[in-house]
């Protein structure tokens, strides 16, 4: 049986991490592309006083459960089911319910930190930097934080200023480095997206061809 090819895209808040995947599950189908976003394994929060979760830095490596996203990441590549974490961003805490992740040829692996952690970015095929302006950047991330998490713009910039900016240039930024591809613009980059799938389409044609009549079987 063929390993599953498996995608990194990383890049800033806000950089377009989630048009380029879209585009790229548009192109190839959503019924061949397994999804696991780093977002979804945020430590759970729940043994705080509310006050002290919004002050948490969500920026930084420790604030995720890598260890459990890669094993989830491995269990996929040998074509097992795992059961992802639901995250509620809104009280920063995990939620007793799953969500079922089945194996599928091609597995995207997104988050800010995914190309900066080791452990995740030695099983990718393909790895995506999505570059975009930090003006723009912030702009995304402040319409986000306001109509989806049901935050305040002063919660939103103070959190920019303290975390996510710092955070950004210590990690974020210096994985730019581990990229095969660094598109600029985010999802408008249409001709680097269109690269980027040629290649996907290339290892997909190129793991189909080379699995042996066994593993076909």
């Amino acid at each position: 049986m063929q390993r599953p090819v498996c995608i990194g895209i990383a890049g800033g808040s806000g950089s377009g991490k989630t048009t380029v995947l879209k585009r790229i599950v548009h192109a190839i189908g959503p019924d061949r592309i397994a999804i696991l976003d780093h977002d979804a394994y945020y430590r759970d929060l729940s043994h705080l006083p509310v006050e002290e979760r919004g002050s948490f830095n969500f920026d930084h490596p420790d604030a995720l459960e890598t260890d459990l996203m890669r094993a989830h990441l491995d269990a996929l590549l040998q074509h097992e089911v795992v059961e992802k974490p639901v995250y509620d961003f809104t009280a920063h805490c995990r939620l007793e319910e799953t969500r079922t992740v089945e194996p599928r040829p091609v597995i995207i692996v997104e988050g800010i930190l995914v190309l900066a952690e080791q452990a995740l970015e030695s099983q990718m095929d393909i790895k995506i930097y999505v570059d975009t302006a930090d003006d723009v950047r912030l702009m995304r991330r402040i319409r986000r934080d306001l109509e989806e998490r049901g935050r305040t713009i002063e919660e939103v910039l103070t959190q920019y200023e303290q975390t996510v900016r710092p955070m950004h240039l210590e990690f974020v930024e210096p994985s730019k480095r581990n990229a095969d591809v660094i598109i600029p613009r985010g999802g408008k980059n249409h001709v680097a997206i269109h690269m980027v799938l040629a290649r996907i389409r290339d290892l997909l044609r190129n793991a189909s061809t080379s699995a042996s009549p066994a593993d076909s079987a």
